[in-house]
């Protein structure tokens, strides 16, 4: 067929086709971020540079004392989340928040999780408790869930093991240092070479 016949069969099967009045699409905008929480993401990079201003301590999504907790990056393999979950990982190191108010708590998680990082320890427990006398219930764990989140060296995290606190604790696991990537990736090139 020619382009000029395609061109006449088209026009003749368009011919009772109507334009549109407005082709315009209309954007409604759900939700507007403050400056503020623009400015908590932008700091919310690594730990290494972090600024414990950044993780809230005026909004947290509010767990129940007996909730199990579970959060998995995307690019964390289902087979290492689930042995972490089940406790399978040496735990390397541990910190315990009992008696502690939210802003200790929180300078405290950033410390312990830039040291663990800094000593390549990625394996490691935080002990919140499950807060059924504190008011709201399950405060400190709630903030400390959602400050989890908020740390992009957090690869994942999950409710531990009876043995270890149950839910109140959590099993974490924390991205390599950059100094072990290097590491890595330089023993990796000497194999392939």
């Amino acid at each position: 067929m020619s382009d000029n016949n395609e061109l006449d069969l088209f026009r003749e099967m368009m011919a009772d086709v109507a334009p549109l009045k407005q082709d315009q699409v209309e954007t409604v905008q759900k939700h507007r971020v403050t400056e503020a929480q623009l400015a908590r993401r932008l700091a919310a990079q690594t730990l290494s540079d972090s600024d414990p201003e950044y993780l809230s301590l005026d909004h947290a999504t509010m767990l129940k004392p007996d909730d199990m907790v579970e959060f998995k990056r995307d690019g964390v393999q289902e087979g290492v989340f689930r042995k972490m979950r089940l406790g399978k990982y040496e735990i390397q190191a541990r910190l315990d928040l009992h008696r502690k108010t939210l802003k200790q708590a929180r300078d405290e998680v950033l410390t312990f999780l830039k040291q663990c990082q800094r000593l390549d320890i990625r394996t490691v427990i935080i002990v919140h408790g499950k807060g059924e006398r504190s008011n709201p219930p399950a405060l400190m764990k709630s903030y400390v869930a959602t400050w989890l989140e908020q740390i992009s060296d957090v690869m994942c995290f999950h409710s531990a093991l009876r043995q270890h606190g149950g839910n109140g604790a959590l099993y974490i696991m924390l991205k390599k240092s950059p100094e072990r990537k290097l590491e890595n990736r330089e023993r990796h090139q000497k194999r392939q070479s």
